[in-house]
């Protein structure tokens, strides 16, 4: 499966954003979005299992970030609400056999991020 990760922007915090994320070939995977802010290891943020649409949230966003697929679209959407200044960063999404894991080293082929930017 190939992903590309797009919609980032430059947001006041307490606002909203979603990220869409186009997959194309097999799509039987797990999705998920990472983030990597500057100086900052990269980190888990939500994913969700393309079949059944089972999700799983990093605590930083629960409540805050949901993580959707429109199978007929093959998309995949991060919808982020009530944005603050540390949620600032590259985010990427990227797919995986199998289950959710939140460790960017069970996944592989990380291409381009989205930025986003939160202001204070």
């Amino acid at each position: 499966v190939q992903l590309q990760a797009f919609g980032g922007g430059l947001v006041q915090a307490g606002g909203s954003l979603r990220l869409s994320c186009a997959a194309s070939g097999r799509t039987n995977w797990i999705i998920s979005w990472f983030r990597q802010a500057p100086g900052e290891q990269r980190e888990f943020v939500a994913g969700i299992t393309w079949n059944w649409g089972t999700t799983v949230y990093a605590d930083s966003v629960k409540g805050r970030f949901t993580i959707s697929r429109d199978k007929a679209k093959r998309m995949v959407y991060l919808q982020m609400n009530s944005l603050k200044a540390q949620d600032t960063a590259v985010y990427y999404c990227e797919a995986r056999n199998g289950y959710i894991t939140t460790k960017p080293s069970d996944y592989s082929n990380w291409g381009q991020g989205t930025l986003v930017t939160v202001s204070s």
